[in-house]
C-alpha cells in the first residue's frame, strides 16, 4: 500500500562490492504477521462495534462546552490584566502577560477543537451513528463551520494518510540536513500549514497527481463523477465558513478573530499533521509490496502513541489530558485501521483486546509518545526506503535499517472487510 509512496532509491545505489556490513546481522528481526482478518475481528468485543447517535452527540456537546468555556474565560479575564487589577513591576509586562495568556488560551482551545475534528472524522467513517444521514449532516456541519475542511472522501483520506506523512518526512529530513534554524522553520510551517496546503494544492500529496489537484474541485483523480453533488455541498459549507471569517474580521477586527479563532485553528492543523505523521512513520514500521500485502499486515503497519505523554508524573498528566481531549485518535489508531467504524468511546477497549491478542504472536504496536522531540527523532532516522524486497523499512543516513523482515509462513492470503 505504501511502497509507491516512499522516498525510494534503487538497490544498487547502496550496495557495497565488499558485501553487506557485518552489523546488518545484528539488526532486530521483524516477523511478518500472519494473523487473519477473522482473528482480528473476533478478538474485539462485539459491543465495541455498536454506534450510538445519542452518545456520540454528547461528545459534541462536551467538546463544544469546553471550547465555549475557554473562550468565555479568555474574553472575561485576560482584559483584566491591567494596572487597575494586577500589580506588575513594569508597565511593559502587562502586554507580555496578556500575550502569554492569549497563547495559553489558544493552546487550550485547540485541544477540544481537535476533539471536534475527530468526531467529524468519525462521521466520515460512519462511526458517529448507524444513520448515514446523521453522519453526513453532523460531519458537514463540524468540518465546514468549525474547521473549514471538506468533509468528504474519508475513506480515501484514511488510505492516503501514509502518503502524506511520508512526503512530510522528506521535507523535514531535507531541512534537518541543512541547518537547525531551517529545520525549525520547516517543522513549524508543516505542522501549522501542511494540512490546508495539502487540501488546497496537494502539497506533500501524491506526486503522480496533476498539478493543482485539490479537494474542492470535483473530478479526477480524487473524485468520481457521482461525487459531484457531494463535493459542491462541501464547497458551499467551506464558502460559508470563509465568508463568516471575513465578516467577523470586518466587525471585530483581525486581531480579535486571529487570537480567538485562527490561532486555535492553527493548533488543530498542528495536531493533525503531528499525529498523522507519527502514526505512520517510524524506522520500525514496515512498508509492504503488493506481493506481500494483506489487509491485516497493512492495518498493523502503524503505531499507537500517547499524545504528548512521557515518563514521570508530568508526562502521565499531559498524556492523559491530550489523549482524552482528542478522543484517543493517537492512542487507538491500530483499532481504527482494523475497523474504522468503531467509535472512539469503544476504541480504548478494542485496543486493549487487540494488543492482548497481538502479544501472543509477539506483535507490538505501541510506539514512543507522540511529541515534538519524537518527531525530530523519526525524521533523523527515516531517510529513505530502498526499492528492494517485499517488506521494506526506512534506512538512516548510513544506509542501515532498524529491522530485517522474516517470513514465518507464506500461507496467508487475506483481504479487508467492513461492517454494513
Amino acid at each position: 500500500m505504501s511502497s509507491i509512496l516512499t522516498n525510494r532509491k534503487p538497490a544498487s545505489s547502496k550496495q557495497d562490492p565488499r558485501g553487506p556490513p557485518a552489523v546488518e546481522e545484528q539488526v532486530p528481526k521483524f516477523f511478518v504477521p500472519n494473523i487473519t482478518v477473522k482473528d482480528l475481528y473476533s478478538t474485539i468485543p462485539q459491543h465495541c462495534f455498536e454506534r450510538s447517535f445519542f452518545r456520540s452527540f454528547l461528545y459534541v456537546l462536551f467538546d463544544g462546552a469546553w471550547l465555549a468555556l475557554f473562550v468565555w474565560t479568555a474574553l472575561t479575564y485576560i482584559p483584566k490584566i491591567n494596572p487597575q487589577n494586577v500589580t506588575l513591576p513594569h508597565p511593559a509586562l502587562y502586554k507580555v502577560a496578556r500575550g502569554a495568556a492569549w497563547l495559553l488560551y489558544d493552546f487550550c482551545a485547540g485541544l477540544p477543537a481537535m476533539g471536534l475534528w475527530v468526531i467529524a472524522h468519525e462521521c466520515g467513517h460512519h462511526a458517529f451513528s448507524t444513520s448515514k444521514t446523521a453522519n453526513s449532516v453532523v460531519g458537514w456541519i463540524l468540518h465546514s463551520f468549525e474547521l473549514g475542511l471538506p468533509p468528504l472522501d474519508r475513506e480515501r483520506e484514511n488510505l492516503e494518510g501514509t502518503k502524506v506523512s511520508v512526503d512530510l518526512q522528506e521535507l523535514f529530513s531535507e531541512a534537518l540536513e541543512d541547518a537547525p534554524i531551517v529545520s525549525i522553520f520547516w517543522l513549524t510551517a508543516q505542522l501549522l500549514c501542511g494540512w490546508p496546503l495539502y487540501l488546497i494544492q496537494n502539497v506533500t500529496g501524491q506526486r503522480s497527481y496533476p498539478r493543482f489537484t485539490n479537494h474542492f474541485v470535483p473530478g479526477k483523480p480524487l473524485f468520481a463523477a457521482h461525487h459531484l453533488n457531494e463535493v459542491l455541498i462541501s464547497d458551499i459549507g467551506v464558502f460559508i465558513w470563509a465568508a463568516s471569517i471575513l465578516y467577523s474580521i470586518k466587525v471585530y477586527g483581525f486581531l480579535s478573530v486571529f487570537r480567538i479563532y485562527l490561532l486555535p485553528y492553527l493548533w488543530v492543523n498542528h495536531w493533525l499533521v503531528l499525529i498523522t505523521f507519527l502514526q505512520h512513520t517510524d524506522p520500525a514500521l514496515p512498508h509492504y509490496q503488493a506481493s506481500a500485502f494483506t489487509f491485516p499486515r497493512g492495518a498493523l503497519s502503524t503505531f499507537d502513541r500517547e499524545l504528548m505523554g512521557g515518563p514521570g508524573i508530568i508526562g502521565s498528566i499531559t498524556g492523559w489530558i491530550c489523549g482524552t481531549a482528542t478522543h484517543g485518535i493517537c492512542e487507538t489508531h491500530v483499532a481504527h485501521h482494523i475497523c474504522s467504524k468503531i467509535p472512539h468511546y469503544h476504541a480504548w477497549e478494542a485496543r486493549h483486546a487487540i494488543n492482548k491478542r497481538l502479544a501472543r504472536d509477539g506483535i507490538y504496536v505501541q510506539g514512543n509518545p507522540a511529541t515534538w522531540s519524537e518527531a525530530l527523532r523519526v525524521i533523523r532516522e527515516c531517510k529513505f526506503v530502498e526499492d528492494e524486497g517485499e517488506v521494506r523499512f526506512y534506512k538512516n543516513a548510513q544506509g542501515k535499517a532498524a529491522r530485517v523482515p522474516v517470513f514465518l509462513s507464506e500461507t496467508v492470503s487475506d483481504s479487508g472487510i467492513d461492517l454494513q
